[in-house]
């Protein structure tokens, strides 16, 4: 059977699109996971992979062409099959229907299929809301808090939940008016793209009977317990739309996100706290201003202490995975154990950095630190071997002539890496300013899927927590990862004399299946060039 595909929501905010490049030509066969097309968004030029296998029927909307999210955009089935009637628009709302299309944005179901024809139609204003595609890449989203609860009244533009994809936790808007009227995934609760959300529409409509004709897939956790969740989430009395709540000892205690950050980090129980909120919701300012009062002593039931009686007790405590830990598990295994990678490592002279770098802050309002430069040599590097900037395939090698460079960066829950996009065009002072800007919005968890998108190789730096060498696992579909160590005061032989000098050592991670050892190794001594010799990136 023909599947139809949509212009997919790349982006939050994506409204329409623009098909930068057709990847793929009519009549092409197409396996799961194969790249279609470049999409231009709102925000990035992103590579949109297939999620399904066949032949490429039908093109619907050409390069340089735009069209809103939901067109038509392209029919993928078996080879001479009679796509006419989806192609006219008579089959499109059974083919939107069918398991197999993976819709990209919030969906409204709006027609039943011949397997539900016996159900219910949807009353008007109902909208059913489903768990979006927040990024190109997520498969399940878990709600970290809802900022609307069951009654409220729900206004186009009100941010519904929070809810966190395989990259970062975003606020999802609604698109609808009307009265929040069902919450199908309860706070913490993981489900797959396009299982029910929850469901907006006019006051007192009755929610059993649309849950009965239009069930939900199943979640992530057992039936029973999800049932379980759902009726003590019934039965609870919400103080606040607006709070995230936390359990403790059994009570639920509503706190802003950066509120329990500040208080996972200094210790505090947010049960003994008292919110000065909205409705008793714990503040910021509560934890900073938060006093613990003393703990009563315990006096000593006897002076003597038995021997050999354990005097500890032993406890662990069990985290959930959450949605970015799974993702790095998941693709940092599947880089290592696909990837044949090798290593090569070289140490760096950086007398000349180091004293250029003090000549360039000394100029007004510039800021530029050694990763900055290390990013902008490679940047420089790649441009002269081309092949180290390639990403492979089965069949082909994609050999990049625009140079995107991932920067990782540490942030509380795991690793992200935000992309500067075309460095090789970009001053020392800018990739400073840039890195920084996204250095804090990834701490901030205010990466947007599209500032994490496209890097062609990728650099991480341990050097400020003083390792002085390691090895990284390639970011995939990149072909190379640089790890960059501390720099080190120590003796080094200079004509002939033993003088103190200042070193860093670079550890270069290939995949060998797009790069051979000797491309590697000249790739290191241009990049070595570069970073002992600053003034050859100035010019």
């Amino acid at each position: 059977m023909a599947i139809v595909i949509n212009m997919p929501r790349l982006s939050d905010t994506m409204e329409e699109g623009t098909v930068a490049k057709w990847l793929k030509q009519v009549g092409d066969k197409i396996e799961e996971g194969d790249i279609l097309a470049e999409i231009e968004t709102d925000k990035a030029t992103m590579e949109f992979e297939s999620f399904d296998e066949g032949t490429l029927l039908h093109i619907g909307i050409q390069e340089g062409d735009g069209a809103p999210v939901d067109t038509l955009l392209a029919i993928i089935g078996e080879k001479g099959e009679d796509i006419s009637d989806l192609i006219n628009g008579s089959g499109a709302a059974e083919a939107d229907k069918s398991e197999e299309v993976k819709e990209e944005n919030t969906a409204v179901e709006e027609v039943s299929n011949e397997e539900s024809s016996e159900a219910a139609d949807i009353p008007e204003g109902v909208e059913i809301i489903k768990m979006p595609r927040l990024s190109d890449t997520m498969e399940e989203g878990t709600v970290a808090s809802w900022l609307k609860k069951v009654g409220d009244k729900v206004e186009e533009g009100d941010i519904l939940a929070e809810i966190e994809t395989d990259k970062a936790t975003m606020e999802f808007e609604s698109f609808y008016s009307g009265t929040l009227l069902y919450i199908g995934t309860q706070e913490g609760e993981s489900s797959p793209v396009d299982v029910i959300l929850a469901i907006i529409g006019p006051e007192g409509t009755d929610v059993d009977s649309l849950l009965k004709s239009k069930p939900s897939a199943p979640k992530k956790e057992s039936a029973p317990k999800a049932e379980a969740k759902k009726e003590e989430a019934k039965k609870e009395t919400v103080s606040s739309p607006n709070a995230a709540p936390v359990v403790s000892d059994g009570q639920r205690v509503f706190a802003s996100p950066l509120a329990k950050k500040i208080a996972s980090e200094k210790g505090v129980d947010l049960a003994k706290v008292a919110g000065s909120g909205d409705n008793g919701r714990i503040v910021k300012k509560d934890i900073e201003n938060y006093t613990p009062s003393a703990a009563p002593s315990k006096a000593a039931s006897n002076s003597a202490t038995p021997v050999n009686v354990a005097v500890g007790e032993e406890s662990f405590e069990e985290v959930k995975n959450n949605q970015m830990r799974k993702v790095i598990a998941k693709r940092l295994g599947e880089s290592k154990f696909t990837a044949p990678h090798y290593y090569l490592n070289i140490e760096v002279d950086m007398s000349n950095a180091m004293q250029s770098r003090v000549q360039i802050n000394s100029l007004p309002e510039t800021k530029v630190s050694f990763n900055d430069m290390v990013v902008k040599a490679c940047a420089m590097a790649l441009k002269k071997h081309p092949q180290v900037n390639t990403t492979w395939s089965a069949d082909s090698t994609r050999f990049n002539h625009h140079i995107h460079v991932g920067v990782a960066v540490a942030v509380e829950d795991g690793l992200v890496v935000p992309v500067l996009k075309f460095a090789d065009q970009m001053g020392l002072s800018q990739i400073g300013g840039s890195v920084r800007e996204l250095a804090g919005k990834a701490r901030n968890k205010k990466l947007t899927p599209a500032e994490m998108d496209g890097s062609t190789f990728t650099v991480s730096n341990l050097g400020m927590f003083g390792i002085e060498s390691f090895t990284s696992i390639i970011n995939q579909p990149n072909s190379a990862i640089l790890s960059v160590g501390a720099i080190i005061e120590k003796p080094v032989v200079k004509d002939g004399q033993i003088v103190v000098g200042n070193t860093m050592k670079l550890t270069l991670a290939l995949d060998h299946r797009t790069v051979d050892g000797a491309t590697g190794a000249q790739f290191l001594q241009t990049l070595r060039s570069y970073i002992e010799n600053p003034v050859t990136m100035l010019a």
